[in-house]
């Protein structure tokens, strides 16, 4: 059996009782947990565009599907004063065309 590889499953978590569930999974592949622990936060900053209210990441073997159930009290949350301030988003660009029926 051959050296194992990480991924980092991307959860979006909802309120209450409702458990999380996976919505993707990073691209990059880790020889070990703890390169892979590194990188969960900045897989959980790209993701954060998700439709969840809370955003995790949680590194597991490659072959290994997401067997337990987690919920959102089961979520480290980060300190209070710990994350990175909000950077201002760019507005969405509309690009509007208009066709004109000739006839």
């Amino acid at each position: 059996m051959g050296p194992a590889i990480y991924v980092i499953a991307i959860l979006g978590c909802g309120e209450a009782d409702a458990a999380c569930q996976p919505v993707a999974f990073a691209e990059s592949r880790y020889e070990n947990i703890e390169d892979c622990n590194r990188a969960a936060p900045a897989a959980v900053e790209s993701n954060l565009d998700l439709a969840f209210p809370v955003v995790v990441a949680q590194c597991q073997k490659a072959t290994q599907p997401i067997s337990q159930s987690l919920f959102p009290n089961d979520v480290a949350m980060p300190e209070a004063g710990t994350l990175p301030a909000e950077q201002p988003r760019a507005k969405p660009r509309i690009d509007v065309r208009l066709a004109s029926a000739r006839g």
